[in-house]
Formats: C-alpha cells, sequence, structure tokens
C-alpha cells in the first residue's frame, strides 16, 4: 500500500484533529464542514478509497452524522470507509452498519454487520450506543 507524502500527511492528521476537538465540544457541523473532515478528504489523491486516510477520514464524518441523527448520510460514509485500506473487519465500521441496516429496516444485513462488529470486539462496543441495537442483536445471536 501507497503511503501519503510527509507534508500532505500533516497535513491531513491537523486537520482530523481539530476536527475531533470540534466534534468533543459538540460542534459537528463545523467539525464536518468547516475546514476539517471534508477540507482533509479533499486533501487525499485521486482513487480516494485507495487511501487509508480515507478510511478514518469517513469514519468521522460518518459519525458526526450519526450523532446528528443524519442516517442516509452516516451510512454513506461508513460504506465507502469499508471499501478502503482496513475498512472490512473493523469493528466500529461494521457496527455502524448494522446500526444503519437497523434504522432502514433491513434487519437481516443489520443482524450480520451487528454480528461481525460483535464477534471483532466484543459485547463493549454494542455497549456505548441505544440498547436496541443489543437487544436486536441478543435475538439473533447467543452472546
Amino acid at each position: 500500500m501507497a503511503e501519503l507524502p510527509e507534508k500532505l500527511y500533516s497535513d491531513i492528521t491537523l486537520l482530523c484533529k481539530q476536527g475531533d476537538e470540534l466534534a468533543k465540544s459538540e460542534n459537528l457541523e463545523e467539525a464536518k464542514v468547516k475546514v476539517k473532515y471534508i477540507s482533509a478528504l479533499k486533501l487525499l489523491p485521486d482513487n480516494i478509497n485507495e487511501w487509508e486516510a480515507a478510511t478514518w477520514i469517513y469514519v468521522a464524518i460518518g459519525d458526526i452524522h450519526f450523532r446528528m441523527g443524519n442516517y442516509e448520510k452516516c451510512f454513506k460514509c461508513f460504506y465507502n470507509a469499508a471499501q478502503c485500506p482496513k475498512g472490512l473487519g473493523n469493528p466500529f465500521i461494521h457496527l455502524r452498519l448494522g446500526q444503519m441496516y437497523y434504522e432502514q429496516g433491513n434487519m437481516s444485513k443489520a443482524a450480520d454487520e451487528l454480528t461481525r462488529a460483535y464477534m471483532g470486539a466484543g459485547i463493549d462496543i454494542l455497549m456505548e450506543d441505544d440498547p436496541k441495537y443489543l437487544e436486536f442483536l441478543e435475538t439473533k445471536i447467543e452472546i
């Protein structure tokens, strides 16, 4: 896998750290749009999905959408993250995809993705959000 030039990587990391700080302070829209995560994503070279940095940038943007209740946009971000390096198999990405499938009413895919999250990270990953996702998964697999 190719690596980003050091300066570009540093610039992207700085923007994401600024976005993280804004997200922690609940300035979600500003973290997503105003020269932070979206700007970091735009700095990536062509073929964005070939860069590992795209994985964590999509995750950051998707998590903002999740926290804002923008489930359609959240789903798109996490779907994109799963297509990037180290995305497939990442328990957090599978958690969010499972939650989004649940919200869309696609219970078969929700169960599959939530199971992947559980198998990759254990029960703790399901304890941080609405308990309905864990309750649903308990009807599908033995936990």
